[in-house]
């Protein structure tokens, strides 16, 4: 019984203990490419806006589940959490849409111009699918 639990509490801690190493691989990555354009280390507003961008991209959060978060840092519920899951897997899935929507200066398209587009973009990616 005894053997049972210490084997137990191990495994729970290698695994926690894994997750906290990959976390922590995540953020030296992200770290090492928090650089501006002239080649400076970000510091700052600028770096910690990066570190979340990227550490979120990285897979620390990645998940539309592990995002579902209010302003406040409390966890979605109900008809908010529905619908903010079903707006984020929409963008995972149409990433290709949204780096295909800009203007012929290379601009990002916007309001109906955007709308238009994404809709027949996402359904010529669907026609694809079949």
């Amino acid at each position: 019984m005894i053997k049972s639990l210490l084997s137990a509490g191990l495994m729970s801690l290698a695994l926690l203990a894994g997750h906290a190493h990959a976390a922590n691989a995540a953020n030296a990555s992200c770290e090492a490419k928090a650089i501006d354009k002239n080649g400076k280390v970000l510091a700052g507003a600028a770096k910690s806006s990066y570190m979340k961008k990227c550490e979120g991209e990285a897979g620390g959060g990645g998940t539309c589940e592990a995002k579902a978060l209010d302003k406040n840092g409390k966890v979605l519920a109900g008809a908010a959490k529905t619908s903010f899951m079903k707006k984020c897997e929409g963008e995972a899935g149409g990433g290709a849409c949204e780096a295909k929507a800009v203007d012929k200066n290379g601009k990002t398209l916007a309001g109906a111009a955007r709308t238009s587009f994404m809709k027949k973009c996402e359904a010529d990616a669907a026609a694809g699918q079949k």
